[in-house]
């Protein structure tokens, strides 16, 4: 693996007890949500070299597929990233957990075939930031995977979503943010978006202001552009 010198604070994120209940309540989910069958669609068809942003308790690690040669797992949660390398253990593909936060990625530019996003760009500090970073380590053509919480589409769910997260949603979850339009900020990144889809969370029943996701594949233009991938 090679890593970049800078040093990433061991402990960037804190949110132990939140680190605690969302490890109880996801794995929970898997099967009653239908999130494992995300999963497997999200990661479907990857290869090479993987880089997977906010890897939480490393549930996507089983549905790696055998083609991926080696992913390496940014955790900065401790609590998180002690199961995440439990997970590692048991995974079918060889899975590196590293500490570290979506806007300073601990790793060379242009060092990955496919990166992965999974219910964390929504509790990043700085969406534009971590997505320049993302576009920064993946090669040229390389593939953006992501899964994430978006603003809803209807203006009433939208407004509740923006209140929530101007108030109490980001201090009980971890930093999350509902109503952010990433698609959006994906496109204005550089990304050429490939195909994606909304996905509601849960399908059936009341519908809730994390229920509005999308999930997707957007690609790093195959034109090498230094300007915007930066140093290594």
């Amino acid at each position: 693996m090679r890593l970049r010198s800078t040093k990433i604070p061991k402990d960037a994120v804190h949110h132990p007890v939140f680190a605690r209940c969302y490890a109880r309540l996801s794995v929970a989910a898997e099967s009653a949500a239908g999130l494992a069958a995300l999963r497997s669609e999200l990661l479907s068809g990857l290869s090479g070299r993987v880089i997977e942003i906010g890897a939480g308790n490393g549930l996507n690690f089983a549905h790696y597929p055998p083609a991926v040669a080696e992913v390496v797992a940014i955790e900065p949660e401790r609590t998180l990233r002690q199961l995440a390398v439990r997970a590692a253990l048991r995974s079918g593909v060889p899975v590196d957990v590293v500490p570290g936060t979506a806007e300073a990625l601990p790793v060379k530019s242009e060092a990955f075939d496919g990166a992965v996003a999974s219910l964390v760009l929504c509790t990043v500090r700085q969406v534009r930031q971590s997505l320049a970073e993302i576009r920064r380590v993946l090669r040229p053509g390389g593939e953006l995977r992501f899964f994430e919480h978006v603003r809803a589409e209807g203006r009433a769910m939208a407004a509740t979503q923006h209140a929530l997260d101007r108030t109490v949603w980001p201090l009980l979850a971890g930093g999350c943010h509902t109503s952010r339009d990433t698609l959006a900020a994906i496109q204005e990144a550089g990304f050429e978006m490939v195909s994606y889809r909304r996905v509601r969370l849960p399908e059936h029943g009341v519908r809730l202001p994390t229920s509005s996701c999308v999930l997707g594949v957007a690609r790093r233009s195959p034109v090498v552009d230094r300007g915007r991938t930066g140093p290594g």
